[in-house]
């Protein structure tokens, strides 16, 4: 099973593909979706809110996944931040759609419990924890990325059937 894990963020959204067969997981690929700054048209949040959708549809059409596992939302600085946010995760939620991917949501409790067995792990803990599961030669990056790779490892051990929770 192919599995996009995705770390929603409006200036940074962190992906990333693994391949889950019997009980091994291996790391297809991973990055983040970066808002550019400097003017034209992805320096305003339409068109970063673009840029996510672009890469994401993108990367569903080439790996095809079986499911999209999503990290849901625990709290946000401010009530901005929080409807940025939301407007991204929306993006994904619209490109699993298009594709009829069943997507799936997992609280950062929950994703950090599966990698690291602790609930309440460290950014640091993730990544390191990630590069271990998935035997990658350095430490996932950006942070979002290694993130999203964690989501997508907690659906692979999850063992969930294929059903939305949209």
């Amino acid at each position: 099973m192919v599995i996009l894990g995705i770390d929603p963020g409006s200036r940074v959204t962190g992906y990333g593909i693994i391949s889950s067969e019997s009980n091994r997981v291996r790391c297809l690929e991973y990055g983040g979706v970066r808002a550019l700054t400097g003017g034209g048209s992805t320096s305003s949040f339409a068109g970063r809110l673009r840029e996510i959708y672009l890469r994401l549809y993108e990367l569903i059409e080439r790996h095809s996944p079986q499911a999209v596992a999503v990290e849901e939302v625990f709290h946000a600085v401010n009530v901005n931040s929080a409807l940025k946010l939301g407007h991204a995760r929306g993006i994904v939620f619209l490109a699993a759609a298009q594709f009829d991917v069943p997507l799936f949501e997992y609280s950062p409790l929950e994703v950090k419990k599966a990698v690291t067995g602790y609930g309440r792990a460290e950014k640091l803990q993730i990544q390191m924890m990630v590069r271990t599961l998935l035997r990658l030669k350095e430490k996932p990056q950006p942070h979002d990325a290694a993130d999203a790779l964690a989501v997508a490892l907690c659906h692979a051990f999850k063992k969930v059937p294929n059903q939305h929770t949209q």
